[in-house]
């Protein structure tokens, strides 16, 4: 089974960054699309931004402009690098993985997550 391990949340406050990480135990790691989503207290969880094996990306409106995603396939590791951190971010983040190169189908979400937390 495919484990994938998120970290670097924290508390920060509003204006700050963080750089959220997820490390894939999957060999095929570079063939995957992968994705970071978020729930936030009360609400349902949703895409933040996803990356295709061929390091095509999409952003949820939100995060447009403030939010980076990327991968280093030789770390197996996919990044998310959040800028301009609002309190409207605050929420637990989780790291997935499509089935396959594109961003098709529902993705299998990791089960820990890092919370991130925006606050003055």
């Amino acid at each position: 089974q495919v484990q994938l391990v998120e970290s670097g949340g924290g508390l920060v406050q509003p204006g700050e960054s963080l750089r959220l990480s997820c490390v894939s135990s999957e060999t095929t790691f570079s063939m995957r699309a992968m994705g970071w989503f978020r729930q936030a207290p009360g609400k349902q969880r949703e895409m933040v931004a996803t990356i295709t094996s061929g390091d095509r990306t999409d952003y949820a409106a939100s995060v447009k402009g403030r939010f980076s995603i990327s991968r280093d396939n030789s770390q197996k590791t996919v990044y998310l690098q959040m800028n301009n951190l609002k309190s409207e971010d605050t929420a637990v983040y989780y790291c997935g993985r499509f089935s396959g190169s594109y961003t098709y189908g529902t993705p299998e979400i990791g089960p820990q997550g890092t919370q991130v937390t925006v606050s003055s």
